[in-house]
């Protein structure tokens, strides 16, 4: 066991049994003119993350732990994107319409693949999830029970949507969950404040939260 400060308490973290999620991290999210600055949000706070949630990723490389990326992303005829996701709201662009990046979420686009920075080498699994909980509609939940994985360490975006849906879904499920709080970012820093605060109440209710520092101390590598 390899002790990791935490809030609310201290995280053992078990590296026999524990992996890296790493929550679409794609450029239609994080890159200027992606569908995320489209709907008038500020990409460089969640393009600050990106050394830190290389520096986690290039630990757990080092330390031979499992990785594990998610796009979200649909099918090209839309058969996965319910119509109450697509056509909510008043966007300038919506899932499927041409974006700057090619059509906007769809799967095999430049837009909906990861960022260079954090690009999936050989070896590590990719995931493309039509929702915003990565066990939703995927295999995660089977890849996971085959590796025996027990503890999941996370950092992606945005912080209060689809890496809290997830770790919420995954702490159900029953494993221990910790969040990178400085490899996660929102479009809006209150929403990513109050998801900390949410995840880590009532005795770590949902997770932990600790800095990529201290996750990367623990794994001495």
């Amino acid at each position: 066991m390899a002790i990791i400060k935490a809030r609310p308490f201290d995280f053992d973290l078990d590296r026999d049994h524990a992996a890296l999620i790493i929550i679409d991290m794609q450029r239609d999210f994080v890159e200027p003119g992606g569908f995320g600055e489209t709907l008038g949000n500020k990409v460089a706070l969640l393009q600050a993350i990106i050394p830190a949630t290389a520096r986690l990723l290039a630990a757990f490389r080092a330390a031979g732990l499992p990785v594990i990326h998610t796009r979200e992303c649909h099918r090209p005829d839309l058969s996965d994107c319910p119509p109450a996701k697509r056509e909510r709201g008043k966007p300038s662009l919506r899932i499927g319409d041409p974006g700057h990046m090619g059509r906007i979420l769809i799967s095999g686009e430049p837009g909906a693949d990861i960022i260079p920075q954090l690009y999936p080498v050989d070896g590590e699994i990719v995931l493309d999830k039509p929702g915003k909980g990565a066990f939703y509609a995927t295999p995660l939940g089977e890849l996971l029970a085959e590796r025996k994985i027990r503890q999941l360490v996370f950092a992606g975006v945005t912080t209060e949507v689809c890496v809290q849906t997830t770790m919420r879904e995954a702490n159900d499920r029953g494993f221990e969950c910790l969040l990178a709080t400085d490899a996660t970012e929102s479009y809006f820093p209150e929403f990513k404040q109050a998801a900390i605060d949410m995840i880590t109440a009532q005795g770590a209710i949902v997770g932990w939260a600790a800095t990529v520092d201290q996750i990367v101390e623990a794994l001495d590598v």
